[in-house]
């Protein structure tokens, strides 16, 4: 029972990769522009622009993640 739960959190194909981190870009740019509301000026863009840095990063691990395993097969 447990395994068939875990199944439905783990990410199986790019395609899955790819709506989860699209998701991710989602939350990261509204959390940006919450940023530019909250601190005008320079500092609100900056942090702008870190969100969606977190969301390559993230990305790329995802993705890395999903190679390994296929080659793993």
């Amino acid at each position: 029972m447990l395994d068939r739960l875990k199944s439905l959190f783990t990410i199986k194909s790019k395609f899955e990769a790819f709506l989860v981190i699209y998701g991710l870009a989602v939350g990261a740019v509204e959390r940006g522009l919450h940023y530019v509301q909250l601190y005008p000026g320079i500092g609100g863009w900056l942090l702008f622009a870190v969100c969606p840095i977190a969301v390559f990063m993230a990305g790329a691990r995802i993705l890395d993640s999903i190679d390994a395993e296929q080659a793993l097969r």
